[in-house]
């Protein structure tokens, strides 16, 4: 298992880093969104809210790649692909699978580093003495 979040940590360090990169540099060109999906993709754009998307991304992807703070960048970009996922399934589905890989290499992170979760998931409190 250690392998295979090895794998998936770089695999989605790679992907985070193109993409999150993408946004600033334009390398690849992808054609406007259409519908619901491009009156949406415009409102972030002329919001700059992109912006902070793609930092949040490429954060994440160089923690992940250089194996440094990676529950922190579980945590970071937890919320991008959840969003991520909504938009796909929403209003872009076209890139559905796309983002169900991502999330697929996120949980497999994920459960290399559990632990480091394991006060996120306390059904209760235990005061301290």
């Amino acid at each position: 298992m250690k392998i295979a979040s090895t794998v998936a940590r770089y695999l989605a360090g790679a992907i985070f880093l193109v993409f999150g990169l993408n946004g600033f540099l334009h390398f690849i060109p992808l054609p406007p969104p259409s519908g619901v999906a491009g009156q949406f993709m415009g409102a972030l754009y002329v919001s700059h809210y992109l912006t902070l998307i793609f930092a949040v991304q490429v954060v994440g992807a160089v923690l992940l790649l250089v194996n440094r703070f990676v529950p922190l960048a579980l945590a970071v970009l937890a919320p991008v692909i959840v969003n991520i996922l909504s938009f796909h399934a929403l209003m872009a589905p076209s890139g559905l699978p796309m983002a169900l890989f991502v999330t697929l290499l996120w949980a497999l992170i994920f459960v290399d580093v559990r632990p480091a979760f394991a006060g996120l998931f306390q059904s209760r409190l235990q005061p301290r003495a």
